[in-house]
């Protein structure tokens, strides 16, 4: 770990900070803002929608004026979008509320970003350390986020007024971190260099599909389920409390493995170690599926956060074998985009299905997604497994 490195963990950080704050009040401010119940996580909705639209942009920012540039962009987006945010509830208008979450997606696009940075920041036998480290930055989302919530949640005279304040101070913290990185300088812009594969090419090769649909899959079960998870406890009579701890414990599970799960994947494969993640999931649903006081919610999220871990960071790494340095700017929006947009679908999902159908069938619903990784996963190792005995053979 070199000091860039440990400077972009600390960017990671922020932006999980920002992350999980962002999930831990939006889904009750807009609850308590929405015209209908089941309109409650269109703020979150919002968010990632917003970063769908901004990844074709983030790429191209990224590729005329490099990685700094853009992370710097994205957090003085962050400003105006936390602004917004808190203009919205002091106003109590939702759809300003959804407005600032669409304009926030614009930092979350660049984010996003900071895992693939990270292999720039190192050299090559070291990037699967490098990207589970960074991610592992996350952890400290995950102990100031919900208790920054917490905290300031009665700052202001309307409640939640003083979460999107401080977040601003979060964004400026992230503006200085990352000014300090000093990122490889683009190379020279050269009309003859080649342009690399379209995406329907890179699509078409499976290590490549099979990355992005892990990436796009855990993502989405992950957030179906703790977007909800603020409403659900709030329908069970929880106190926000509650919700705060098992939010911090749910984001630990999410990136305390970063520490880790680099030299796992470097021992084992990615392959097997997603599999593994792909079981927590299981786990994480079952346990779901006995109950519904606080214990209950906090060993399914934080299994939840594990099996993503181990997910996410499989498939980043993976998903490099599927193209090349040239081709590196259209693959990761291409991932990013896919991201996103499942995140939008499960948000809205998430929302919808726990306040008509309840927490029970919400985890059975996201038996599927779990079940189609498994088999892309499967799939792909016997696949592998069949050409090197082809190799082998020849």
């Amino acid at each position: 770990m070199n000091r860039n490195l440990w400077l972009l963990a600390l960017a990671q950080g922020l932006f999980l900070t920002n992350n999980v704050t962002f999930i831990a009040i939006n889904g009750l401010v807009g609850l308590s803002l929405a015209p209908l119940a089941w309109m409650a996580t269109l703020p979150v909705v919002g968010y990632v929608v917003g970063g769908a639209l901004s990844t074709g942009l983030v790429a191209r920012t990224q590729a005329r004026y490099g990685r700094k540039v853009s992370f710097q962009l994205g957090l003085l987006v962050a400003l105006l979008s936390v602004g917004l945010g808190a203009w919205a509830v002091l106003d109590k208008s939702f759809w300003m509320l959804v407005t600032a979450t669409v304009v926030a997606g614009y930092y979350s696009a660049n984010g996003q970003l900071y895992r693939f940075a990270a292999v720039e920041l190192c050299t090559p036998d070291y990037r699967e350390k490098a990207v589970s480290l960074v991610l592992a930055g996350g952890l400290m989302g995950a102990v100031i986020g919900p208790n920054l919530a917490m905290r300031t949640k009665s700052l202001l005279a309307v409640d939640f007024a003083g979460a999107y304040v401080a977040l601003a101070v979060v964004a400026i913290l992230s503006f200085v971190t990352v000014s300090l990185i000093r990122f490889a300088p683009l190379p020279p812009r050269n009309a003859a260099a080649p342009k690399g594969r379209p995406v329907g090419e890179l699509l078409r090769q499976p290590v490549f599909f099979i990355s992005l649909l892990t990436a796009s899959l855990s993502y989405g079960v992950m957030n179906l389920l703790m977007a909800a998870t603020p409403l659900a406890m709030q329908t069970c009579g929880l106190p926000f409390s509650s919700t705060a701890w098992v939010l911090e414990w749910h984001v630990i599970g999410m990136f305390a493995p970063g520490f880790f799960t680099g030299s796992l994947i470097k021992r084992f494969g990615a392959l097997p170690v997603m599999g593994v993640g792909a079981l927590l999931n299981l786990v994480c649903i079952a346990v779901a599926l006995t109950g519904q006081e606080p214990m209950q919610f906090l060993v399914a999220l934080f299994t939840l956060g594990v099996g993503w871990n181990f997910l996410f960071t499989g498939s980043t790494t993976l998903s490099m074998q599927g193209y090349l340095p040239e081709e590196k700017d259209r693959a990761q929006a291409t991932i990013n985009f896919c991201v996103f947009a499942t995140m939008a679908f499960t948000s809205f999902a998430s929302g919808a299905l726990v306040t008509t159908q309840g927490w029970n069938w919400l985890n059975i619903g996201s038996l599927l997604p779990v079940v189609v990784m498994g088999l892309g996963l499967l799939w792909l190792y016997l696949r592998q497994a069949a050409t090197r005995e082809q190799l082998k053979a020849s």
